[in-house]
């Protein structure tokens, strides 16, 4: 066999295309190998893929299973490797946009206990797992948890206060 190289490598050979409804002698003439009328015959005339004679569609019959959450596209996941790298000792989202860790579109981030962190630092308003705490905490650092902001839907409006003493008629 010869050696392979560059300028010795030739292009695979590729079937010509069918040249159909181009008279009698080139066996796809009249009817371009469709045969005579019928669905099939037509423009446009095949079913797509998925059609099964009417029958429920496979992707039809197999249940739903799981969902996407739409937390997950603007959330991302930072290693405390990562963290380490930064210069600052104050980490927030701020932090992380002018570390380059945090693009625009991100708005929210969690902190993974991946690497190890041998600094002092002090993490707030960013979601810490539980060996990521024990870490930061391990290497002198803190971890402050911002609350979880209330979405106000389900508010009670009504002042409970006093109710038991409305006498019962």
């Amino acid at each position: 066999m010869s050696e392979l190289k560059l300028n010795t490598i030739t292009a695979p050979h590729k079937q010509a295309a069918r040249r159909v409804g181009r008279g009698i002698g080139s066996n796809y003439g009249k009817t371009a190998g469709r045969g005579h009328k019928g669905q099939r015959a037509r423009s446009g005339g095949r079913r797509d893929g998925v059609f099964e004679g009417g029958q429920m569609p496979l992707h039809r019959r197999v249940p739903k299973r799981g969902f996407n959450s739409r937390l997950a596209k603007v959330t991302v996941e930072i290693r405390l490797s990562e963290i380490e790298k930064l210069k600052v000792d104050e980490i927030n989202l701020a932090a992380l946009r002018a570390g380059g860790l945090l693009n625009s579109n991100m708005r929210r981030a969690r902190i993974f206990d991946s690497g190890e962190i041998k600094r002092k630092v002090t993490i707030s308003g960013i979601g810490v797992s539980k060996g990521a705490k024990a870490a930061i905490e391990a290497a002198g650092g803190s971890v402050v948890i911002a609350k979880a902001k209330s979405k106000g839907k389900f508010k009670k409006s009504v002042d409970t206060a006093g109710v038991a003493d409305v006498p019962k008629s």
